[in-house]
């Protein structure tokens, strides 16, 4: 993939949960050193791609009985591992919307924006082009599974890609692992790593099936009802509405009056006056819901603070944190620090 800079932390627990599967290394004794090689990294760490491709390759080494095991690694993916993707697949109705959330927002996972996404023919087509810091195939595999496979714990029935392709190469029997994993045709030694859809793939609904991610979802709910005002929190469905409208703004980083009207196909004369019913202006409202958020999210250890910020909407952490303060009179990473400590 291209422009890759590190990895995000969260993969090495993909790892260690993979091991963990596998009864590799589980006495400790043995294959030692790719547990302590591991147990350096935090998910909220950034880890170099050199450092993430050994890690990977070690543990790898420990199944050598496996064909292609990179894709079980990345097919133990759960919301924990990705952390702020899983909360803006919350705020995605469809399967488009996920892959553009995805889009957007995946710097938090290489240090850059990697991914483009162009409409070819009746097929979409979301690609990664190489570049001298590659992943190498082993990564690049871990990755597009768990791509793939995270996709597919959200959607009822989930259809197949039309094509995968890579820049590296395997062996015979491997590229057979990979077409019945990814269920379709995988092409090597192509001038991308790429994954293919029909294009009305994209308006399939994401109904969230993944137990965890409901409860993300719940918690959200709850951190959203407390913050109305006391006599309206058991919340109407004008106030249900205009949370979830909150959470898909946020996501794309403009939570203002004008769009959140505009979504809710009401003028912004007459949300207003919904929400003064409340005794609330637009900007004490957004910002009453970013702070019950945010300590929502706080409690979140596989956030960092920067995630929280672009989840919370905002351009960048300062910003989150000289809010934070106001709304609180604490800095969000000394009061983080606080709760674990307690």
């Amino acid at each position: 993939m291209a422009k890759v800079m590190r990895v995000t932390g969260a993969w090495t627990g993909l790892l260690s949960d993979w091991l963990d599967q596998e009864g590799l290394d589980r006495d400790g004794l043995e294959n030692a050193p790719v547990r302590i090689a591991l147990a350096r990294w935090a998910s909220e760490d950034n880890v170099p791609v050199p450092v993430w491709r050994d890690l990977l390759a070690q543990g790898l080494a420990l199944a050598p009985q496996h064909t292609a095991p990179e894709l079980k690694v990345g097919a133990c993916v759960r919301p924990a591992h990705v952390g702020v993707l899983g909360y803006l697949v919350l705020a995605s109705d469809t399967l488009g919307e996920a892959m553009l959330a995805y889009q957007r927002y995946e710097t938090l996972f290489y240090g850059a924006s990697l991914a483009e996404v162009e409409v070819v023919g009746d097929q979409a087509e979301m690609r990664w082009p190489p570049s001298e810091n590659e992943l190498g195939q082993q990564a690049d595999g871990a990755a597009i599974a768990a791509l793939v496979t995270f996709m597919r714990r959200q959607i009822d029935q989930p259809p197949p890609p039309s094509l995968v392709s890579f820049l590296g190469d395997v062996s015979a029997e491997a590229a057979r692992e990979y077409e019945r994993f990814f269920g379709c045709p995988v092409t090597w030694n192509d001038s991308h790593v790429r994954i293919r859809f029909p294009l009305h793939y994209l308006s399939l609904p994401m109904p969230r099936r993944d137990p965890t991610l409901c409860e993300l979802l719940d918690r959200q709910a709850r951190a959203l009802l407390r913050a109305l005002p006391e006599a309206s929190q058991s919340g109407s469905g004008i106030d249900r509405q205009l949370q979830q409208v909150l959470l898909k703004l946020l996501s794309d980083g403009e939570p203002t009056l004008v769009r959140a009207a505009h979504a809710m196909h009401m003028s912004p004369r007459t949300l207003q006056r919904r929400l003064a019913r409340h005794q609330l202006s637009w900007q004490q409202w957004l910002d009453r819901n970013r702070e019950q958020l945010a300590r929502q999210y706080l409690d979140d250890t596989s956030l960092t603070l920067t995630d929280i910020a672009l989840l919370l909407g905002f351009s960048e952490q300062s910003v989150f944190t000289r809010a934070y303060r106001r709304w609180t009179g604490n800095s969000p990473g000394r009061e983080r620090r606080q709760w674990l400590s307690d």
